[in-house]
């Protein structure tokens, strides 16, 4: 029973923030030594990996799916 009080106060006074997919991306290409260019084979061309990570053009399911494989499970 204590453990259930201590996750409800922290739940309400210490809210966990759902993560941003693209400052991820940034931190595992930080931790990987990647460079934008790097990720091409998952994201598509130069220009796509930019607009993406300067959150002007949104992730595909595909993309996702590329870059799930290779960042996450490395």
């Amino acid at each position: 029973m204590p453990a259930l009080i201590v996750n409800k106060y922290e739940e309400e006074n210490y809210p966990v923030e759902e993560p941003d997919p693209i400052e991820y991306i940034k931190i595992r290409m930080e931790e990987m030594g990647l460079k934008a260019t790097d990720l091409v084979p998952y994201i598509g061309n130069k220009g796509n990996v930019s607009e993406v990570l300067n959150r002007k053009r949104g992730l595909s399911i595909e993309m996702i799916g590329n870059l799930h494989k290779d960042l996450v499970f490395h």
